[in-house]
């Protein structure tokens, strides 16, 4: 067995990455990853290529753990990422933004296998630790990795939007979904603490939200660049082109915007701020050429656009389909985050109180979006 395929490796990977603050060293190395993912995953079979396996495992990266919600997948079918153990070095990312320290009482939304709770739990002690999980197949799963590791912190099977109240109040919730909006049982189950989630709309949810809560109401900044699964009660839209486009002719023009611009990492948060039902794919030709293709999908599937990219063009063709023009739509935004003055995603900010949550450019009183 090769460092590479030991907890120690693993250890050593997230150290030389600089990723490993010392506060969370123990809890890495004492907590064996190998106890939390199952002999087959997604691209892993143990006893296929034990090796392959234990690389896997103990690499600085995801390792799929379901998928289509453990539905059958017949081959050639979709399959949609639903459950997973996260990339450790994202992980630690989201505990230092979560700033836990000791006598803290943590709910986390999203069990998943159970790994990220086990660090909390050898980090706080499982007493202080509450885990939810909504896919009651994967909780049993997750309950029987953290007991073959030595820890039982409660574990409760429920809506990661309702919280846990019986456990209530807590120091900090960490949730390990994507959530499009901050629900208000958090903001009264953590009344004065810290929640951080990753947060975003179909279009973009690439940020983490970190979010200081005092007397119920919630303020705070994005960063990161998260890319975790969604809270499935809001899941955005997903899927293959072939699954949408059926070579449906839709309205043709153009346009001088090229369309990489719109999808670029502070462009695309503010158009994912009005934008949020709809998502893209950016295909390259197979060739050389440069070219490549920006396709729009509505989540309920009933339009799309698409953007053509041409190298050193001064207009690029485009097509919009069904009841919606999404490219117009994106154009719209991206037009506004232009006349902002391209802001970045680090002067955005977050507000959540009772009636809803509001994002603000600079200053809580110039509010840009909400809901």
């Amino acid at each position: 067995m090769t460092t590479q395929q030991t907890q120690h490796g693993l250890v050593q990977a997230l150290e030389d990455k600089g990723a490993l603050p010392p506060e969370w060293r123990e809890a890495v190395a004492s907590v064996d990853r190998a106890l939390f993912i199952p002999e087959v995953f997604e691209g892993g079979d143990f006893d296929g290529d034990p090796e392959g396996w234990l690389r896997a495992v103990y690499a600085d990266a995801p390792v799929v753990t379901q998928v289509n919600d453990g539905k059958p997948t017949v081959d050639g079918a979709f399959r949609l990422f639903t459950s997973s153990s996260s990339m450790p070095s994202i992980m630690i990312e989201m505990l230092g933004l979560l700033d836990v320290r000791e006598g803290h009482r943590v709910l986390e939304i999203g069990t998943g296998v159970g790994y990220n709770a086990g660090w909390l739990c050898h980090r706080l002690g499982e007493s202080t630790v509450t885990s939810l999980e909504l896919d009651e197949a994967v909780l049993a799963i997750a309950r029987r990795n953290l007991k073959r590791a030595g820890f039982r912190p409660t574990t409760v099977l429920g809506n990661g939007r309702d919280g846990h109240p019986g456990g209530a109040p807590y120091d900090r919730i960490l949730s390990t979904c994507t959530m499009r909006d901050i629900p208000k049982a958090w903001l009264e189950q953590c009344p004065d603490g810290r929640i951080v989630t990753p947060w975003g709309s179909s279009f973009f949810s690439g940020s983490y939200a970190t979010l200081d809560v005092v007397g119920g109401k919630a303020r705070g900044t994005f960063s990161g660049y998260p890319a975790f699964m969604w809270d499935r009660t809001q899941r955005g839209g997903a899927g293959r082109v072939t699954d949408i486009y059926h070579e449906e002719k839709g309205e043709t023009s153009t346009t001088d915007i090229a369309p990489q611009n719109v999808i670029q990492d502070h462009p695309a948060f503010f158009i994912g701020l009005s934008v949020t039902d709809a998502w893209y794919r950016w295909y390259e030709a197979d060739d050389d050429s440069g070219e490549a293709t920006l396709w729009l999908f509505a989540d309920d599937r009933k339009s799309w656009a698409t953007v053509e990219y041409i190298p050193h063009a001064e207009t690029y063709e485009v097509e919009q389909y069904g009841p919606r023009a999404l490219w117009a739509e994106v154009r719209k935004a991206f037009l506004g985050w232009y006349d902002l003055g391209q802001p970045e995603r680090s002067r955005f900010g977050l507000w959540v109180g009772g009636d809803g949550q509001r994002v603000w450019l600079d200053d809580p009183r110039n509010v840009v979006g909400g809901a």
